[in-house]
């Protein structure tokens, strides 16, 4: 899964199905760093180097010593096991690219959000993105090495999240970790999938 070389281009023949998943969040909370810490193809990336121009506009507060800004999106590719590889799009997470989600969201099965508890308020607008376009996500807290440490009961109550949506913790640093935030995604979909909500009854 590590490495990018030659043989790792070509999907296994046993993959029957291949899934797009989008990787959402607030600006500076880890997508790209996801994408690439678990693609096994080298990532495509979409970075420019923060300008005083931008810096004026995107607040940089809390986000460490972070120099590019992803302008369009990260792309990567992971065989998730023998019979299904997920394709992987980091979207931008500044507000002035949203338009980007809708022709990125186009075919995707499920979206995993990102989330910074150091800025958690950051991420309430992305939520409701989500929410407005009706796409099933799971909720992955980037957990930095200052963030401080909240059970996922209080992490979930200050998202205002529906009890069904998945929550976990991950470093999106770390391959394992991150998969496992896919795997969590995925199982939640398809399980939606195989158990759709009943339809509410209409008032009277």
């Amino acid at each position: 899964m590590g490495s990018a070389g030659s043989a790792d281009r070509y999907l296994p023949d046993t993959v029957q199905q291949a899934v797009k998943i989008l990787v959402v969040g607030a600006f500076g909370v880890g997508k790209t760093t996801l994408v690439g810490s678990v693609s096994e193809i080298e990532p495509l990336r979409t970075e420019e180097h923060i300008t005083e121009a931008s810096a004026g506009v995107d607040d940089l507060a809390g986000v460490g010593t972070k120099r590019t800004t992803t302008v369009a999106m990260d792309f990567g590719r992971i065989t998730l096991n023998p019979r299904i590889a997920l394709y992987l799009f980091g979207t931008p997470g500044q507000r002035r690219f949203w338009d980007l989600w809708e022709g990125l969201a186009e075919g995707a099965l499920g979206v995993l959000a990102l989330v910074d508890t150091r800025r958690i308020e950051d991420s309430f607008d992305v939520l409701e993105q989500l929410e407005l376009r009706g796409l099933p996500f799971a909720v992955a807290v980037n957990e930095f090495p200052d963030s401080e440490t909240y059970e996922i009961g209080e992490i979930r109550s200050a998202l205002d999240l529906l009890d069904e949506t998945p929550v976990v913790l991950c470093d999106a640093r770390d391959p394992r970790s991150s998969v496992e935030a896919l795997i969590t995604l995925v199982q939640y979909v398809f399980e939606r999938a195989a158990h759709p909500a009943a339809p509410q009854e209409p008032a009277v």
